[in-house]
C-alpha cells in the first residue's frame, strides 16, 4: 500500500531528472523513523507479509461472506483512479509534458513499474480490442492469489478494481473490470476484462457458466454487446 507525499523523483549527480529508478535498492529506502518505506518518487509504502494477506482475505470472508469479493474490489477500484491521478500528476511534472499527449503504452509501463518493483507483480496490457470497447491485461506472480491455495475461483478481485479504476481514470469514462482467469485456478496468471458494464456482466455470466478465458474472449469477439 501506498500513500502520496510530495513528489521527489530522483535526480542524478548532474542535476538533471532519472526516469528509471525502480531497481530495488533505489525505489525502496527504509526511513530513519519508524517502519516505513520511501518510494522513489516520494511516497510513502508499507510492508505486508503473505500472512497478512490470506487474514486479511479470510478474515473479510469469514465477516461478510460472498460480499467480500465486492468490498475488494472497491477498494481497488478507488485506489486504481486516485493512483492514476496522482501519477497524471507526477508523470506530467517528471516529463514536462501533459501525460495524455504521450504514448499510452509508455504512460501504462511508467505507472505499472513502480507496483511491480513493489511486489504486485508484472503484467502484459492488450490494447488490441480498445476499438471493440475493452482492455485485456495478464498478470504474473499475482501478491494475492500466489498468497494463497488453489480454490478453483478467481480470487484477485483488488486488481480487478485497481486496474479498472485506472483505465477510468485515462479514458475519462467509467470501465469495469473481471478476473477471468486466476493462479488460483491452477492457471499460470491471471487473466482480466476491463470494459464496459454489459462486457463485464457477459463476461461473468459465461465465467459462472464454466467458459474458460480464450472461450470469454472468442464470444466477445463474435457476439453484439453494448460498448
Amino acid at each position: 500500500m501506498t500513500e502520496q507525499n510530495e513528489a521527489v523523483p530522483l535526480d542524478t549527480t548532474d542535476g538533471t531528472r532519472r526516469h528509471n529508478y525502480y531497481d530495488i535498492d533505489t525505489f525502496l529506502q527504509h526511513k530513519t523513523e519508524g517502519t516505513g518505506l520511501e518510494l522513489g518518487w516520494g511516497g510513502t509504502a508499507m510492508m505486508a507479509t503473505e500472512d497478512f494477506i490470506v487474514g486479511l482475505q479470510q478474515g473479510l470472508e469469514t465477516e461478510v461472506g460472498e460480499a467480500s469479493s465486492i468490498i475488494m474490489y472497491q477498494c481497488g477500484l478507488e485506489w486504481g483512479k486516485l493512483d492514476m491521478k496522482r501519477f497524471e500528476d507526477r508523470i506530467a511534472e517528471e516529463y514536462q509534458c501533459p501525460m495524455r499527449e504521450m504514448n499510452v503504452q509508455f504512460v501504462l509501463e511508467s505507472w505499472w513499474w513502480p507496483l511491480q518493483s513493489a511486489g504486485w507483480g508484472n503484467w502484459e496490457v492488450d490494447l488490441s480490442r480498445v476499438d471493440q470497447g475493452y482492455i485485456m491485461v495478464r498478470l504474473y506472480n499475482s501478491a494475492v492469489a500466489q498468497s494463497l491455495e488453489q480454490v478453483g475461483k478467481p480470487v484477485c478481485h483488488m486488481y480487478a478494481g485497481m486496474l479498472a479504476g485506472a483505465m477510468t481514470h485515462i479514458v475519462s469514462r467509467e470501465l469495469n473490470g473481471i478476473e477471468i482467469q486466476c493462479y488460483a485456478m491452477g492457471e499460470d496468471h491471471c487473466r482480466f476484462l476491463i470494459g464496459t458494464e454489459d462486457q463485464v456482466d457477459a463476461a461473468e455470466f459465461w465465467l459462472n457458466e464454466g467458459a474458460q478465458a480464450s472461450d470469454i474472449v472468442r464470444r466477445l469477439e463474435t457476439e453484439e454487446i453494448d460498448q
